[in-house]
């Protein structure tokens, strides 16, 4: 369904000056209608799609979708870029069917820029499954979300330094990564990253200290209370597992070997702070049982 929305209208610009390469965007915006949220703006350039969307959950109020990129993997030069709106009141899940695979640069970076937009009331839960940068790997991400009143957003990063199973470690190449979170303007979360394949910090203690696994769970909003902090800190990982309240913002990290135990963790921390931080239970996307 596409409508005329004044949001869509003016979406956040999805990328700039785009690599030599494979580039792909995706432009999405979603309104609430009634009691349901639906999609109102698709947009594509190059090979990223969106699927049908569902709605799954017992209120029916989430539209639950699943992004993809057919190539499965990206390429020295490629560049996508996703521009996300939602309307007031709005509520969209969004998630991908597998890992993101960055492969072996050969002297051309690859960048992925997410732009999202929510507007008062609206609510963004961006649950993608795990980012592979392969050895050699030179990777840009760039995250940047703004938020506009009591708009609410549940955000989970999980990034894997090469690929340990198969004999392979991150020992050439760059990760980039910026994350930002504005809420009216106002900065309140910033968190810029470079790392190099030969960097100490992989191996100090005071870094990854030899992991390959590390993630970010986040949730923008009203603070939650402190019982329900301490019933996740209380969760036993497969790896290291942190989690802070902070004024605006509630953050868990994780770093261990196991993308499957970073997701594990992150979900059940997930199910538990759901129904404070969105006012629904948890509802896992289809996909995540396949």
């Amino acid at each position: 369904m596409m409508l005329s929305t004044p949001m869509h209208r003016d979406l956040p610009t999805a990328a700039t000056g785009l690599l030599p390469g494979w580039s792909a965007r995706l432009e999405l915006a979603y309104a609430r209608h009634g009691e349901r949220t639906i999609p109102v703006h698709r947009r594509h350039f190059g090979p990223l799609r969106v699927q049908k969307h569902f709605h799954p959950e017992p209120s029916g109020g989430v539209c639950h979708q699943i992004i993809v990129h057919p190539p499965g993997g990206i390429a020295g030069g490629d560049a996508l870029a996703f521009a996300i709106a939602l309307e007031p009141g709005a509520h969209a899940l969004l998630t991908s069917p597998g890992a993101a695979k960055w492969y072996r640069a050969h002297g051309r970076a690859a960048s992925q820029t997410l732009n999202a937009r929510l507007a008062e009331g609206a609510v963004l839960e961006w649950l993608p499954q795990e980012t592979i940068l392969f050895d050699g790997s030179d990777t840009s991400l760039h995250n940047h979300f703004e938020l506009a009143g009591d708009a609410r957003l549940v955000y989970s990063d999980v990034v894997c330094l090469g690929r340990p199973a198969a004999g392979e470690r991150f020992a050439t190449g760059q990760w980039r990564q910026d994350s930002r979170i504005v809420r009216d303007g106002r900065l309140i979360w910033a968190e810029p990253l470079r790392l190099a394949g030969s960097d100490p910090l992989l191996t100090s203690r005071i870094g990854l200290a030899g992991h390959s696994v590390v993630g970010t769970l986040l949730f923008a909003g009203p603070k939650l209370p402190a019982e329900l902090t301490a019933l996740c800190r209380e969760l036993v990982a497969d790896g290291l597992l942190a989690i802070s309240q902070l004024p605006e913002l509630w953050v868990a990290r994780f770093l261990g070997d196991s993308a499957e135990a970073a997701h594990s963790a992150f979900r059940q921390l997930w199910r538990l702070i759901r129904p404070e931080a969105v006012g629904l239970d948890a509802v896992a996307p289809r996909i995540w049982n396949t």
